[in-house]
């Protein structure tokens, strides 16, 4: 007779579902500090096991940057550790099947501990830590990402061979909100809104932009975490669906100096799993004064976390007036030229829009940022004392302009005893030398705008 106390508990229906979908694989990923995913193709016999005990997946993830360089400055993982497997756990939550990829089943991961608790540099659990603190204080995240991409006509031997030069457009000319650019790549077009629906990602909004080449795609709202489950999914799905097009999608923040730059503007609003927190019809702007206290949270300490959503050498390229990037933490009623837009009007639509992050963010890591400087705020029980700006700034003259730079963010970080409070020290020490290490490597290269401004002259 079996011990049905040694007997594994039943399968979660997800997993079931996979096991049962006749695939022979599961295609897994997880995310890496960047935003980039990194996965595999498990068997259905190792996927099984996986889904009931975790995998082992090399912790190398959390310790390279997008080019596979080891950080030679990091403290809990790098070379002096050899690199060894770490445990990753595969969340059923997340299930899908991916439609351009012969709806093989798909699931996210986030590394774990080997007793299971939350490892400390995965970024799906630094933004897990966040929210399991909001749910401390009654709230329920909600929350909706918006992204600006150009997009290409090359693949990634095309433009290997092209060295980095001249990527080309897949339509010219500025034509935003354009049916006529639109009509031009209308497979594409509709690949991206129909497919990325089966991926369950689905679409809110998808337009052209304003410069050539340009789509804004906004993601249906939804509670934080699954919100940046589907923001990354979809950063990464539409490179895999433009392959088949022979389009190569970026979301770089800024690829040209005389054209706009690629947002990622994140939408939030709290809610006690009934109403819209943020709403208060008795008050003149219909904002309650939660909303007040988490939008002065933000104004007052979203800085403190800048590498979390402007986290390349390139993401302060995009901070240049006159081209829609917000370049000072200020707030305004409906004004898209404050860093932090209000929309407020209904219970069901009032909500801040944080204008800061570009499309070049990793999402776990960016919301993590915006919700615990907002939460901060309401913590503290901060008051919102600056009036909101009216047109183009006018208000914030004495508010102080962001950085420029990653090193300068880096520091501030470093030193912030919020994000060291909200993130954990082991994730700030780590975050920041990773940044470090990207400004290294942007100091160390020579440029095309060093060549051509002193190669013949000095």
């Amino acid at each position: 007779m079996n011990d049905s106390s040694m007997a594994h508990p039943p399968l979660h229906p997800a997993v079931a579902a996979a096991l049962e979908s006749g695939s022979t694989k599961v295609k897994v990923a997880v995310s890496d500090v960047d935003g980039i995913l990194r996965g595999k193709y498990l068997h259905r016999d190792k996927f099984k096991s996986a889904a009931e005990s975790g995998f082992s997946f090399c912790d190398v993830v959390l310790g390279w940057d997008a080019h596979d360089h080891c950080y030679d400055n990091t403290r809990l993982t790098g070379w002096q550790h050899g690199y060894p497997d770490a445990l990753v756990r595969i969340d059923p939550g997340t299930a899908r099947q991916v439609p351009w990829d012969r709806q093989v089943p798909f699931f996210l991961g986030e590394f774990v501990n080997p007793d299971g608790s939350p490892h400390a540099l995965c970024p799906r659990q630094t933004l897990k830590r966040v929210l399991k603190r909001a749910e401390k204080l009654g709230f329920t995240v909600l929350a909706g990402m918006e992204f600006e991409w150009f997009n290409f006509k090359e693949s990634a031997q095309s433009w290997a061979a092209k060295q980095g030069v001249g990527p080309e457009p897949i339509t010219p000319g500025m034509f935003g909100y354009s049916l006529l650019r639109m009509a031009d790549n209308p497979d594409f077009f509709n690949a991206l809104m129909d497919e990325m629906a089966a991926f369950d990602v689905p679409i809110e909004g998808l337009h052209t932009e304003t410069g050539p080449g340009v789509y804004e795609a906004a993601i249906s709202f939804s509670e934080a975490l699954a919100q940046a489950d589907r923001a990354i999914l979809f950063k990464t799905g539409a490179r895999e669906i433009g392959k088949r097009f022979g389009i190569m999608p970026s979301f770089m923040a800024k690829w040209n100096q005389a054209l706009p730059g690629c947002s990622g503007h994140i939408h939030q609003s709290l809610s006690d799993g009934q109403r819209n927190l943020f709403f208060d019809a008795s008050s003149e702007r219909k904002m309650s004064p939660l909303f007040e206290s988490y939008l002065a949270g933000q104004i007052g300490f979203l800085m403190e976390f800048a590498p979390l959503f402007w986290p390349t050498i390139n993401s302060y390229k995009r901070l240049v007036d006159g081209f829609w990037a917000p370049v000072k933490p200020s707030w305004g009623m409906d004004n898209r030229t404050a860093s932090f837009r209000v929309i407020a009007g209904s219970p069901k639509a009032t909500r801040l829009e944080t204008r800061c992050p570009g499309a070049d963010i990793n999402p776990y890591l960016a919301l993590a940022a915006v919700i615990a400087a907002g939460l901060h705020g309401v913590e503290q029980g901060l008051k919102l004392s600056a009036p909101p700006i009216t047109g183009t700034n006018q208000g914030a003259e004495n508010v102080a302009r962001a950085p420029r730079t990653l090193i300068e963010t880096t520091r501030v970080l470093q030193h912030s005893r919020v994000a060291h409070d909200w993130l954990g020290d082991a994730f700030v020490e780590h975050f920041a030398a990773t940044r470090e290490w990207e400004w290294r490597q942007w100091l160390d290269g020579v440029t095309d705008w060093e060549l051509k401004r002193y190669l013949e002259i000095v």
